[in-house]
């Protein structure tokens, strides 16, 4: 059983919104922290944000106020809401999640990764 699966990414022009979604197992979403990041070509993959098993989310300086995290535990689904779309935002997306919201998370060392979503931003 693949432990994180992504899906909503997609192309959008400039200025526009895209919703991604992360499908998680239940064993996962109820003992982890989950987030997202983020990888272009040649790049390290960047993090974007985490939300705490409760709930508390965290943010990247260079997304916040353009991107929100959600969970919902109904269907042990983990969003990111993405807003004000640029070219530069274009990669693919990966969902992510480790025992807890930390350092080593955001270091790019979670436990599970998605297989990831591209999103692609046109000017």
């Amino acid at each position: 059983q693949v432990p994180l699966v992504e899906s909503g990414g997609g192309s959008v022009r400039a200025g526009g919104s895209l919703r991604l979604s992360c499908a998680a197992s239940a064993s996962i979403y109820s003992t982890s922290c989950m987030g997202w990041f983020r990888q272009t070509p040649g790049n390290q993959r960047e993090f974007l944000s985490h939300i705490t098993k409760n709930g508390y989310p965290y943010y990247a300086g260079s997304v916040r106020g353009r991107f929100t995290i959600s969970k919902e535990s109904a269907n042990n689904n983990v969003y990111l809401q993405m807003y004000n779309l640029t070219p530069e935002d274009t990669a693919i997306y990966y969902c992510a999640a480790a025992t807890d919201c930390d350092n080593r998370f955001r270091d790019g060392l979670p436990l599970y990764w998605g297989q990831g979503t591209q999103v692609t931003v046109s000017s």
